[in-house]
């Protein structure tokens, strides 16, 4: 009997063994892929230009993997819908209770990123919080999350001072820029400046990039920028690549000229999000006012979604 239960411990402790070495195997297969995964990411910021659309759940990021995009990136406004919230707005408009989380965030994120071959990006809003210790943690748990980038804006929320302070601001990139050096995993950091959405000066617009750019962000995005003029004047400025977001503002500017302009990146926020929505309110009024079932004629079929959705 002592031979037979020293025997059985030993299968137990080699199945344990087994058992741990396997996802301790499956865990370094993973974070070779994400490391993969994000270094192609970093890649695509080096030169020329590309278009980087967003989505805001598996299903529209299947489709957006399907369509044969390089990569992708979230849309905070997109997943906020999806949940029945408002995007991320003054705190007069959007009571607190209202507002996405980070862990919900990140968890939306961490369930793209893993069911995609191609590199994901996280709109990260403000980063969750005012400090740059916040704004840190944000970074790590996005980084964890599997993402291959993300962005951090100076947007408050708050009407009297709609932007953070300029140092503050820089300092909030700066931590996240830590962390990752820390991390020393492939990432790109964006410094995102509202300053255009407020109303603010381009020269300002212009010069918070710049700080951010020297604090450690890889890129620049400057949303409100959608005219050619504009956009030449920040690719001139602007010490690094620039992102421009098309579909809100204007839509005279195509790709090529965007390319035309110097711009690296080009997002289109939670504008497919919003032409989504825009199609099912018109199919709920038709149903509601008319009865009649015409939104229906141009609907993909049982057959197409399968197919683009199914694995393998």
């Amino acid at each position: 009997m002592p031979g037979k239960r020293a025997a059985s411990r030993a299968t137990r402790a080699y199945v344990l063994l087994e058992s741990v070495e396997g996802r301790r195997d499956g865990k370094d297969r993973v974070d070779t892929d994400r490391r993969a995964k994000a270094q192609r990411f970093v890649e695509l910021h080096r030169e020329g230009c590309f278009l980087l659309p967003n989505a805001w759940d598996m299903g529209s990021a299947r489709i957006l993997e399907a369509a044969g995009f390089p990569a992708m990136a979230t849309t905070s406004a997109g997943v906020a819908f999806s949940l029945g919230r408002p995007d991320h707005d003054f705190f007069a408009e959007q009571p607190p209770e209202d507002r996405v989380d980070r862990e919900t965030m990140l968890r939306r994120v961490h369930e793209i990123a893993g069911g995609i071959a191609v590199p994901l990006s996280a709109d990260l809003e403000d980063g969750y919080g005012e400090s740059p210790e916040t704004v840190a943690a944000t970074i790590a748990k996005t980084l964890a999350a599997g993402a291959a980038g993300g962005n951090i804006e100076d947007f408050t929320g708050d009407r009297t001072r709609p932007l953070h302070d300029e140092k503050l601001a820089a300092d909030r990139i700066r931590a996240a820029r830590e962390t990752l050096t820390a991390e020393g995993e492939p990432f790109v950091l964006v410094g995102r400046t509202d300053v255009l959405l407020v109303g603010g000066p381009l020269d300002e617009a212009v010069r918070r990039a710049n700080a951010y750019m020297e604090a450690g962000a890889d890129c620049a995005f400057v949303p409100g920028a959608a005219d050619a003029g504009t956009i030449a004047t920040l690719v001139r400025e602007i010490d690094g690549p620039l992102n421009v977001v098309m579909g809100l503002t204007g839509n005279a500017l195509s790709l090529d000229d965007l390319r035309e302009l110097g711009v690296r990146r080009v997002t289109v926020g939670g504008s497919i999000a919003r032409a989504m929505y825009r199609h099912l309110l018109d199919a709920a009024r038709e149903l509601a006012e008319r009865g009649t079932f015409s939104y229906a004629a141009d609907q993909l079929s049982q057959t197409e979604l399968n197919d683009l959705f199914r694995r393998g």
